[in-house]
């Protein structure tokens, strides 16, 4: 089956001619490993557009709220310093876009939430000296000199217990409060289903055993905040501590 190079040129560039000619203009339905292939990638590109988006719902919530309430500093802190490293580490194997790409959009989101946690923190001394510091790291970590492979590879393996410890203040927050605070629904289930299609295109698209494992526990941890989420369901406790 010919399809028009409009539809033809993208969907070649997302799951290859090999598996274009056999899924597509071939009909092969028993192509077994280029369906997978082809939902992997279809997948990846859904978490790669979800994450550009998935914590503009946290951020609003704040933002209509003028308050942080609820939400862990130290959560966000030891999250986007993982995500920092592991977006530095994927662009440094030249993985494909499709299954890291929504790194860079959550850190950046990240950066907006920890800028708004401070500012109604009243901490604007932390805020500017924060993103002082976030900017050179990701300088310091993209420059070859500074971090060779061997040390980037070392600070990724890092990065596994460190992505896990920045979900347990939050949760811990959460059962502490028996509430989940300004805690975005939205944000809380995308994470889940996102870490956890994020294991399926790992283990289709890259040999990368750490990966796999870290969105593995990271899947685990994610589901925990989600059932957090229907447990605490309404009950609100005010705190202005940051944790």
């Amino acid at each position: 089956m010919q399809l028009p190079s409009i539809i033809r040129e993208p969907a070649v560039a997302l799951i290859g001619d090999e598996c274009y000619t056999s899924l597509v203009e071939n009909l092969n339905i028993h192509d077994t490993a280029c369906i997978k292939y082809a939902v992997s990638k279809g997948l990846g590109l859904g978490i790669v557009v979800g994450g550009s988006i998935v914590k503009i719902p946290q951020i609003l919530t704040i933002l209509s709220n003028h308050s942080a309430q609820g939400l862990s500093l130290t959560s966000y802190v030891l999250e986007t310093l993982s995500y920092f490293i592991t977006l530095s580490y994927n662009l440094r194997q030249g993985n494909p876009f499709s299954t890291f790409g929504e790194i860079m959009f959550i850190c950046i989101q990240n950066i907006i939430i920890l800028s708004l946690i401070f500012y109604y923190g009243r901490q604007v001394g932390l805020l500017a000296a924060s993103l002082i510091g976030f900017a050179t790291l990701l300088y310091c970590l993209n420059d070859t000199s500074i971090v060779p492979q061997v040390m980037m590879s070392s600070l990724y393996a890092a990065t596994i217990p460190l992505s896990l410890a920045s979900k347990v203040p939050q949760i811990y927050s959460n059962f502490i409060n028996k509430s989940t605070g300004q805690l975005s629904v939205f944000t809380v289930v995308n994470y889940f289903a996102g870490s956890a299609a994020r294991v399926f295109t790992t283990m289709t698209e890259l040999d990368d055993t750490l990966m796999l494992f870290g969105n593995a526990l990271a899947t685990t941890f994610n589901a925990i905040l989600v059932l957090q989420v229907i447990l605490y369901w309404n009950q609100k406790k005010p705190t202005s501590k940051l944790d």
